[in-house]
């Protein structure tokens, strides 16, 4: 394999010893190529992303050059930008793969979708944001809420529009996060030993009740 390649003391052709080096392309035509670990890092990456994406697919497979390592081209720099810029929109692996492999379609049927998606998630945030002004607002800590209860706690969340699944969700957030906190709030809404101990249990396993 011939290098058409410099060194900077002007000595003649030579193989490059750094990370960046040449490859011959169709006709006398060459191209600047690049390693994994240098593809990545120019897109802020981790060298076990970039072959993730490679071999799920994305990321069309690398040439192989001396030695047998990985040479990416320059094409495979603007996809892996491409797939950056898709992924930091919050986009599906399999919807970005739809996107680059079928350049020609609409992309903004995809788009819209996500666009209701974080919509949708943006809304659930806030209502958990209520709830949780509106349980600071009723009391500065757990030890001196005296008039809290299960009821009242559970018709403020409702109020605030979440579900039985949102709350659920909550405690096993909340257990897994707080576990001692959480002990201490179940307690302050006056609820009997043993059904904190059964709440604590099914949100200490991950496993909606």
């Amino acid at each position: 394999m011939i290098y058409q390649c410099s060194s900077t003391r002007g000595e003649g052709p030579v193989r490059p010893k750094n990370l960046l080096t040449c490859l011959p392309l169709e006709g006398s035509s060459w191209k600047q190529v690049l390693t994994v670990t240098k593809l990545a890092r120019s897109c802020g990456l981790s060298r076990s992303t970039v072959l993730y994406y490679e071999s799920v697919g994305l990321l069309t497979p690398a040439r192989r050059g001396a030695g047998n390592y990985r040479s990416y081209l320059p094409e495979h720099v603007q996809r892996l930008r491409q797939i950056c810029a898709y992924r930091s929109a919050g986009l599906a692996l399999s919807d970005i793969q739809t996107l680059l492999d079928r350049p020609d379609d609409d992309a903004s049927a995809i788009l819209k979708r996500r666009l209701t998606e974080l919509d949708a998630e943006i809304a659930v945030r806030r209502q958990h944001q209520h709830a949780i002004l509106l349980l600071l607002r009723g009391t500065a800590s757990f030890g001196r809420t005296k008039m809290m209860t299960k009821e009242k706690w559970v018709s403020i969340m409702r109020g605030a529009g979440f579900t039985d699944q949102d709350m659920h969700r909550w405690h096993i957030e909340f257990e897994r996060s707080a576990p001692e906190d959480h002990q201490e709030f179940l307690g302050s809404l006056h609820i009997p030993p043993e059904e904190v101990a059964r709440i604590r249990e099914w949100s200490r396993s991950g496993q909606l009740p």
